[in-house]
């Protein structure tokens, strides 16, 4: 096999971030050379600034673009859509307010949130967040999660998600086994969480249950060191929470996505040789890797995708355990709808407008 081949067997694992709005040159040899099975979208790919059909026409011709250069007529184009602070696109696509003030209008908000996703032609929305917003000084989480404890967070996440696949959209719970607890922001560290596999059991794991039993596709892992449960690697590395809790006791079945390889929690790891096949070995199909945080540079990206091309070659990653993650990331892009980015009209606009003010005047109990 040529090396373009090699890392071409990456790209099938790969969701890519893109520079701008337009493709640079790095972009499009990365685009050609990996082949990545699909993209993650940010704010700097969106031409702020510009009315609805001017930006809405760039975004589309840069998706045109994309499928191009990666020379794939199906793909997952991706979008962290989860409402309040978590929104990348330009007005008139709604901000609807966090998770935690959507309560028994999850559904609802969903349903409105996909008809928008599909108009950008996402077909993956990097929701809903599943952890509970059990601590307070959280700095990444609180509010992004649906409840403070797991019996109100479980319900109205089931509630979010099934209201996103009635709109056409995968639905990914995140961040495996729960993010909620921790005091640390993974995107600048790697937080530590000191509970036990009982005490997951008791809180974390009860939203995660409700969304694997209406068949949620996707389930993104968590930078976090868990010391009790595997003192050596975070949860994206850990074959004890990976494969032994997620796929052995809960009886997950679907594609595991890494949360962004970009964040410092992890980024360190997986400059080191044998990091992205332990990852795979431990239970990860599929890696995100945003350009958004650190740097633009594909340099990492080529170096993981170096890492996974060799540690094939020399034997240290399972054929059997690749095929594995490939049959099921190919059964879900088979599956996986393609939309054409399409314009949405005023009234549809303006009823959305409507919904997300009145989740902001919902009263919230803590």
């Amino acid at each position: 096999m040529s090396v373009t081949q090699h890392l071409q067997g990456f790209g099938h694992h790969l969701v890519l971030g893109v520079s701008g709005t337009t493709l640079s040159d790095d972009d499009k040899r990365a685009l050609s050379e990996l082949q990545p099975v699909g993209v993650i979208f940010f704010a700097k790919n969106f031409l702020d600034g510009a009315a609805y059909e001017i930006w809405l026409q760039t975004y589309r011709e840069l998706i045109d673009q994309i499928r191009q250069y990666a020379e794939r007529d199906s793909m997952f184009f991706t979008l962290d859509h989860e409402g309040g602070r978590v929104v990348r696109t330009p007005l008139p696509i709604t901000r609807f307010p966090h998770a935690l003030l959507l309560q028994s209008r999850s559904r609802q908000v969903a349903k409105a949130t996909g008809v928008e996703l599909k108009s950008l032609g996402v077909n993956i929305s990097w929701a809903p967040v599943a952890d509970i917003y059990s601590n307070p000084q959280n700095p990444v989480i609180g509010p992004r999660a649906f409840g403070t404890t797991p019996e109100t967070a479980a319900k109205a996440v089931r509630e979010y998600y099934l209201g996103l696949q009635e709109s056409g959209i995968l639905g990914c719970a995140k961040h495996f086994p729960g993010h909620g607890d921790t005091s640390q922001d993974s995107h600048l560290e790697l937080p530590v969480l000191h509970l036990t596999t009982e005490d997951l059991q008791n809180r974390e794991l009860i939203p995660f249950k409700a969304l694997i039993e209406e068949q949620v596709p996707l389930i993104m892992t968590a930078h976090i060191l868990f010391p009790k449960i595997d003192p050596d690697v975070p949860a994206t590395l850990s074959t004890g929470i990976l494969n032994a809790i997620l796929r052995e006791e809960l009886g997950f079945q679907g594609i595991v996505v890494s949360d962004d390889l970009d964040m410092k929690a992890v980024s360190d790891m997986f400059t080191q040789e044998g990091t992205v096949a332990r990852a795979i070995h431990a239970g990860c199909d599929l890696f995100i890797v945003s350009r958004n945080i650190n740097s633009s540079s594909l340099e990492r990206t080529y170096h993981i995708a170096k890492d996974f091309a060799d540690s094939l070659s020399n034997g240290s990653l399972d054929e059997s355990v690749v095929a594995a993650a490939r049959n099921r990331i190919d059964q879900l892009l088979a599956v996986t709808p393609q939309y054409l980015v399409h314009t949405l009209d005023r009234d549809t606009l303006k009823e959305h407008a409507e919904l997300a003010i009145a989740c902001s005047f919902q009263e919230v109990g803590f």
